[in-house]
């Protein structure tokens, strides 16, 4: 890929099911730049308040546009019906964000397999997911997890914000839309950050090459956005940008950052608040830093993104912190399946596979397979 290539950089994000369309919604009115949004769901009644301009409802003669009922068995079978037109869809991206939130059908079953068609054409794919609250029960908090493990192994980096971090920063009058809007904010900081570095002209530029080192299966991500004034605002504001509220992650431990700069920063500062966070992240960290132009901070104040990727896995499925399956490296075809079990979908042109110990599942005239694991639940 060439200079002028990498500096017009395609990049996609897509919403999968209802909370990953309402992500997407805000970024519609947020006005993000430099990004195409796209919009997936099962509900054909809740994807035509998606705002995104391309939409697709996946699974229409499996689910008559009547949603995946909290079975991710029927979100990722749903989407296998669409698998050719969501491929062509992303085929030409540079990178793509899939965003969802865990614990329902749709997302949870879906999102998995939409990062995997995109990670198999060797786009560097990043997952930006939420999990439920714990008052929505075990059988939910169970799926969540299923799908964050099942999309762990499809995505460059991945990025989880639970829901229950929204309890610890939200008083009692604030509202639950407002409160979603938070947890929608990581997207977008996420997407903002990156394509300022991209995009943005600087003293010292980023371009998309520096993303795929930092973000080329690296696992769980950490990403903030701090602003600081006065006399040691560079520090405030990477303080602020490595405590993100919202996420379980910390930059400790992180085996690449990307730091970047807006605003008005002095040498010096730069060197306070890089040192600061070399301290936290420890001094083996491969730290890229930028510094980008922006006229929307004020005169004495600085804003600092931060990407740290390779970090822990604190999201509860227990699983090692990378991806193990590098970019471009196709599962073997053995068919669509589910956390690791075969569905059966109607006839296509991708092949089906028996698996006998699984549970028919009648939708009208199409059959999926019910996953072994799900049907202890049953």
């Amino acid at each position: 890929m060439s200079n002028e290539e990498l500096a017009h950089a395609k990049i996609l994000v897509i919403g999968v099911g209802g909370a990953g369309n309402n992500a997407v919604n805000r970024m519609v009115d947020e006005s993000i730049e430099g990004v195409e949004l796209i919009g997936i769901n099962t509900d054909k009644q809740a994807l035509d308040l998606c705002k995104a301009a391309t939409r697709v409802q996946i699974g229409e003669r499996l689910t008559k546009g009547l949603g995946a009922g909290a079975k991710p068995e029927i979100g990722a079978a749903a989407v296998e019906e669409n698998r050719d037109e969501i491929t062509e869809l992303v085929k030409d991206a540079d990178m793509v964000f899939v965003t969802c939130g865990m614990g329902g059908g749709t997302g949870t079953g879906a999102a998995p397999i939409v990062a995997e068609i995109a990670k198999d054409l060797g786009i560097l794919t990043v997952g930006v997911v939420t999990k439920p609250f714990i008052f929505e029960g075990k059988p939910r908090m169970n799926n969540a997890l299923m799908g964050i493990e099942r999309l762990k192994e499809n995505v460059d980096t991945l990025i989880i914000i639970p829901n229950d971090k929204l309890l610890q920063i939200c008083d009692k009058r604030t509202s639950i839309k407002d409160a979603f809007c938070k947890a929608d904010e990581v997207l977008q900081q996420g997407v903002q950050g990156i394509t300022d570095l991209i995009f943005k002209p600087g003293l010292i530029n980023l371009d998309f090459a520096d993303i795929q080192t930092v973000m080329r299966d690296k696992g769980i991500a950490h990403i903030g956005i701090g602003v600081g004034s006065g006399e040691d605002k560079a520090v405030e504001a990477i303080k602020k940008a490595m405590e993100s509220p919202l996420l379980e992650t910390t930059v400790s431990g992180a085996t690449d950052i990307i730091i970047n700069f807006s605003g008005d920063v002095g040498i010096q500062e730069v060197y306070e608040a890089v040192s600061y966070l070399t301290e936290v992240a420890g001094d083996e960290a491969n730290i890229i830093f930028g510094n980008v132009e922006s006229e929307d901070i004020p005169e004495d104040e600085v804003s600092i993104t931060i990407i740290a990727t390779g970090l822990h896995d604190v999201s509860g499925t227990g699983t090692s912190k990378k991806s193990t399956r590098p970019a471009g490296s196709k599962k073997p075809e053995n068919g669509p399946t589910y956390n690791g079990q075969a569905i059966k979908t109607a006839p296509s042109k991708r092949a089906e596979q028996p698996n006998n110990s699984s549970r028919s599942y009648d939708a009208g005239d199409m059959e999926i397979k019910i996953p072994e694991f799900l049907q202890k639940r049953r």
